[in-house]
């Protein structure tokens, strides 16, 4: 398993995110409103390891001053090929976000014993907000029917949280 930062979302954001999991799923595309455990959330990954010590959530603490960040979630994406895809929005990487993605990666280095997974690095991250993984690519244009689906949606980051994929806890950064 691995573990991650996350940024999450303002309550009016999520809950529009949380709309068109729905709707994916009402129009039979596999979405993540099948996930249901408590800690399945609209979220923003800042970095991702495959170990990180308990000493980062100090550490993450001294970044929680630049929320609550602004954010535009834009464009929707495909991850992936082949049998399946995974659809996302994109977060547009406004100069506040890239910092903040930044100083999440410095802060968390020292905690990493096997360092960051390459996808996460700076100038190689994609801020995102995931829909729903394994579609078929044949079920991506009825994706793309669903209302909202597509339309900017203005809101902001107001929280981080470190998960910890193998003991399945999430721990707040307060």
């Amino acid at each position: 398993m691995v573990h991650s930062v996350e940024a999450l979302f303002d309550v009016t954001t999520e809950s529009t995110v949380r709309g068109l999991w729905d709707g994916l799923a009402a129009a039979g595309v596999p979405s993540q409103a099948g996930h249901t455990a408590p800690s399945n959330r609209p979220h923003v990954t800042l970095t991702v390891a495959a170990h990180m010590d308990d000493a980062v959530d100090a550490a993450l603490a001294a970044l929680l001053d630049r929320l609550p960040l602004p954010c535009v979630i834009g464009a929707p994406m495909l991850f992936g090929g082949g049998r399946t895809v995974t659809l996302v929005r994109l977060v547009v990487p406004s100069a506040e976000l890239l910092a903040l993605h930044a100083g999440v990666h410095h802060a968390c280095l020292p905690h990493m014993s096997e360092g960051v997974l390459p996808h996460a690095d700076p100038g190689r991250w994609t801020p995102h907000v995931t829909l729903g993984r394994r579609i078929p690519p044949d079920l991506v244009p009825l994706a793309l029917t669903v209302p909202g689906i597509a339309g900017d949606i203005e809101g902001e980051l107001t929280a981080l949280r470190h998960w910890d994929g193998n003991a399945k806890q999430e721990h707040w950064i307060t």
